[in-house]
């Protein structure tokens, strides 16, 4: 990428990229089915808060290298970083042997019908648990602006407002993910959703930015657990010879959040108004919370968090 000479060659590039990108999701493969099940919440809460850490980070070094170093050097000390992350993977990362397909339940067949259930549950709440995240994303410079005395402090602001539910999450996550291994997942899915529900009506209300910005945090605190802990669900509802593919799909409906929660936003803001974005999904997220609590009694409001 930093030797490109046209914007296709570049875009070319950026293709091949998404395609190459099996990283996050071959990592939360390994960290599910290496860690005990016990501990599996945290593990994956740890690794997400990884995740989330680079995706705040990444964004303000990439906006300091241009500046320092150029922009087609900073494509090569991207580079070099990711190489550094190739050699501790290839010679750190060590796996534990499978165990031999008839040592194991869960290693043949397929899941039952209520597996799927749960499967499809799942994904789906992957899906809303981002969506709730990035759908205020086209409205948030707009709603805040009425709100900041300071008209050149708008787009800081609204910077801060989005990273605040970021860091919330990476706070979180492994503290969350720890409390669902002793406790229940299905209590923590729907009570996480069902508070940051609670949490969005005052964020259509506020008058002044910092209370946003506080609430926000709050419902980044509230969300950070999710996604670990509907992975480990996920987890343990499938056989093993099928959970990296089903653990793909995961982040593939992540990142199908990350392309509806924006057009959703932008449509019932453009439609019904900026309030109405934030009410609109604090529905969706307390019909998640109600179908997490209400469809899977017997798999995840069972023992599964003491597995």
């Amino acid at each position: 990428m930093g030797m490109v000479g046209n914007v296709w060659q570049f875009f070319a590039l950026r293709l091949l990229i998404g395609f190459l990108g099996g990283y996050a999701s071959g990592s939360m493969v390994l960290v599910a089915t290496q860690s005990p099940k016990n501990r599996s919440g945290w593990a994956l809460g740890m690794l997400s808060s990884g995740v989330m850490a680079g995706n705040l980070v990444g964004p303000l070094v990439g906006g300091v290298l241009p500046q320092r170093v150029g922009i087609r050097e900073s494509f090569y000390l991207v580079g070099s970083v990711i190489f550094v992350a190739f050699l501790a993977t290839v010679f750190l990362i060590r796996e534990d042997p499978r165990l031999p397909p008839k040592a194991s339940a869960m290693q043949s067949g397929s899941p039952s019908s209520a597996g799927g259930r749960i499967v499809a549950l799942m994904l789906g709440l992957g899906l809303l648990t981002v969506l709730a995240n990035m759908s205020i994303e086209p409205i948030i410079t707009i709603y805040v602006a009425p709100i900041v005395k300071d008209p050149g402090q708008v787009t800081f602001v609204a910077g801060l407002v989005m990273s605040a539910a970021a860091l919330g999450s990476i706070l979180s996550a492994s503290r969350v993910g720890r409390l669902a291994d002793r406790m229940n997942h299905s209590i923590v899915i729907a009570g996480s959703m069902a508070l940051a529900a609670c949490l969005l009506v005052p964020q259509a209300y506020v008058s002044e930015a910092w209370q946003l910005i506080l609430l926000r945090f709050a419902m980044g605190l509230a969300l950070g657990g999710l996604l670990p802990c509907i992975t480990s669900v996920l987890r343990h509802s499938v056989p093993d010879r099928i959970a990296g593919s089903i653990l793909g799909y995961l982040v593939s409906s992540q990142y199908a959040g990350q392309v509806v929660g924006p057009l959703l936003g932008g449509f019932v803001g453009g439609h019904l108004g900026m309030r109405a974005v934030f009410l609109t999904t604090a529905a969706l997220l307390a019909l998640g919370a109600a179908c997490a609590w209400a469809m899977t009694p017997g798999a995840i409001r069972g023992p599964l968090g003491g597995q």
